[in-house]
């Protein structure tokens, strides 16, 4: 095997991310001819196909993704030895951030606008995705971070092959019509136990919290509706359609009474996942420490 070209690692590394010689060339300010080339020229390295046609595009062949998974540690002791030696080299590149709706709000926004500032070259796409999508996308490639979420009653396991940052926790509550609160005392929820509940319609860490509750409180809930929006959730409840979960921090709605769980209390985990390795590329360093210290601001 031939010695590899750290740059023609690169562009197939990016071929990976992107999808398409195209894109990486538009990245690069290269010609689609000189990427089908350069990535040419590495399968001659490495002695194996690297892409097969798909259509009229090309996608990485096993051999050729599992080259991109160990361009990732290649490249970062590369850009890592460059930035050692150069302590003016800032983090350029794209990244895609996949997101639950509170966390890119919350978390993700304020940070892109501290970056549009600092290092105009990082560049954040945002995609809107509950954590369950989002692993998969990140699992596949599709993301280089997510951003997810889990609850204490219901902790997501995370796959060996990623690594996560935790930003910030929130307590949560359960959203019933304030004219039948009055009737129930906080402590009592088995006195919900014949209402409708409503649950996340893209994930499942919710209804399993809501799942845990109720078998502690002596009942199976019954799921009738579910849905993705808060916003819907409340609309329901005011409606008398259901009960659900609803962050404590949310400001109360009229006609809608959020009743504080403690025993147990329900706490969401906001977290900042990425797959193991591809943390240490520069650009993605930067946004996780700056997510970082946004969270604990």
């Amino acid at each position: 095997m031939a010695a590899m070209d750290v740059r023609r690692l690169r562009l197939l590394f990016e071929l990976s991310r992107l999808g398409s010689m195209r894109a990486v060339a538009e990245t690069y300010g290269l010609t689609t001819s000189t990427v089908s080339q350069q990535v040419a020229a590495l399968a001659r390295d490495v002695g194996t196909p690297l892409v097969e046609p798909d259509g009229r595009r090309v996608r990485l062949t096993p051999a050729g993704r599992r080259l991109a998974d160990h361009a990732v540690t290649i490249l970062a002791g590369v850009d890592a030895a460059r930035a050692d030696l150069d302590p003016h080299a800032e983090p350029t590149g794209t990244l895609r951030v996949g997101g639950f709706a509170t966390a890119v709000r919350a978390s993700l926004l304020p940070v892109m606008a501290e970056l549009e500032e600092t290092h105009p070259a990082v560049h954040v796409q945002v995609h809107e995705h509950e954590p369950l999508e989002a692993f998969t996308m990140l699992a596949e490639d599709q993301l280089d971070l997510a951003l997810t979420y889990d609850y204490n009653l219901a902790p997501a396991p995370l796959p060996s092959t990623m690594t996560s940052v935790r930003l910030w926790s929130t307590a949560w509550g359960l959203g019933v019509p304030a004219a039948a609160a009055a009737d129930s005392p906080v402590r009592d929820l088995a006195a919900w136990a014949e209402h409708d509940w409503i649950v996340n319609s893209r994930n499942t860490a919710d209804e399993r919290a809501v799942s845990t509750l109720a078998s502690l409180a002596g009942f199976t809930p019954r799921i009738a509706h579910r849905i993705d929006s808060l916003d819907l959730v409340e609309d329901l409840v005011l409606a008398g359609r259901g009960i659900g979960l609803l962050p404590a921090d949310r400001p109360e709605r009229p006609g809608v009474r959020l009743l504080e769980l403690r025993d147990p209390p329900v706490v969401m985990t906001a977290y900042a996942v990425t797959r193991l390795g591809r943390e240490r590329w520069a650009p993605l360093r930067l946004l996780l420490d700056r997510l970082a210290v946004s969270a604990a601001r």
